[in-house]
């Protein structure tokens, strides 16, 4: 789908330039981080199930070294703390893939690079970053027809032109818009975006981790909203909030793929919200303390309604 005219244009084009063009929010100095708080923030214990994550990967591929690639990488939260809590002598090639400059101070392990290396063996890992692919966003007439919304840069809409050719063919098979008002992020920009990602692997396994529905429960008028200092807001393309929309994971997934809760994946990789036994606070009282604490952020990185809800789409090279 294309822009319009004048200042309206479709919203894929407007967060393209919002997120990403000359001063754009994603480019801040402040990075992500400033502004929302994912499960890499929430606690170091998701970094260390990755590191885990990577480490199974490896033994699968049958050693020698496997790269670790940070989609998304924000300001390298996350690859950050997977080399840290790898094993002393692990065999990895650390890849931060991002659009803003590299961070001060970022390890010197880790490659920051525009676009993922090609041809690698390990683990590419992509928290939060489809919801933040630009994607347009289609809304049925009053006669059911999906057309185009337009928007201009202070978030004002209107209805543009009807949906048509291959965007019209990814609505009809993955979100139906019948009744007039009903609302679709037409995903098909992400569905190239994580395809162009894993074809990258040589072998391995690729994850992205995200905010997401299927076909059996679309929300009938769309995920579209904003962020800015760590409170949602209404999205504006002006580039002073995030735009973000949750993830039609299922059109995403590639015929190996499968779709698992955040609380499934972690629990998996060792991460519990079990309290410690009481009778640890008088034998060991720091002990006690830190895996109580453990036990918190373990709670919060798996719990329903929150963090938990998030989707691991899992892709096998």
């Amino acid at each position: 789908m294309s822009g319009a005219s004048g200042d309206w244009c479709g919203w894929r084009e407007a967060t393209e330039r919002a997120l990403y063009g000359p001063g754009g929010f994603y480019l801040r100095p402040e990075g992500p981080a400033g502004h929302f708080r994912t499960s890499v923030h929430a606690s170091p214990l998701f970094a260390g199930a990755v590191a885990r994550l990577l480490q199974e990967v490896a033994a699968e591929l049958g050693g020698g070294e496997v790269a670790f690639v940070d989609m998304g990488a924000g300001r390298g939260e996350l690859v950050t703390g997977v080399l840290a809590a790898l094993p002393a002598g692990f065999p990895v090639r650390a890849y931060a893939v991002e659009r803003a400059a590299r961070p001060a101070g970022l390890d010197a392990r880790v490659a920051w690079v525009a676009e993922p290396p090609r041809g690698v063996r390990g683990l590419l890992f992509a928290n939060e970053w489809l919801d933040n692919v630009p994607v347009d966003v289609a809304e049925a007439d009053a006669d059911g027809v999906p057309r185009q919304v337009l928007v201009r840069p202070d978030g004002t809409e209107r209805l543009g032109p009807r949906v048509a050719d291959a965007d019209a063919r990814w609505l009809e098979r993955w979100w139906p818009l019948r009744e007039p008002g009903a609302r679709a992020e037409v995903g098909r920009a992400r569905d190239s975006a994580w395809a162009g990602a894993v074809s990258t692997l040589a072998a391995g396994l690729a994850v992205a981790v995200d905010y997401g529905h299927t076909a059996a429960a679309r929300p009938p008028f769309g995920t579209l909203t904003g962020f800015r200092a760590g409170r949602e807001c209404p999205p504006v393309p002006d580039g002073t909030c995030d735009i973000t929309s949750h993830v039609a994971l299922d059109a995403c997934a590639g015929p190996r793929g499968e779709l698992v809760p955040q609380r499934e994946a972690l629990t998996h990789l060792g991460l519990t919200s079990t309290r410690p036994p009481l009778a640890l606070a008088s034998t060991d009282p720091t002990a006690y303390v830190r895996a109580l604490a453990r036990a918190g952020e373990a709670a919060e990185l798996l719990a329903r309604g929150g963090l938990g809800d998030f989707v691991w789409l899992r892709e096998r090279v």
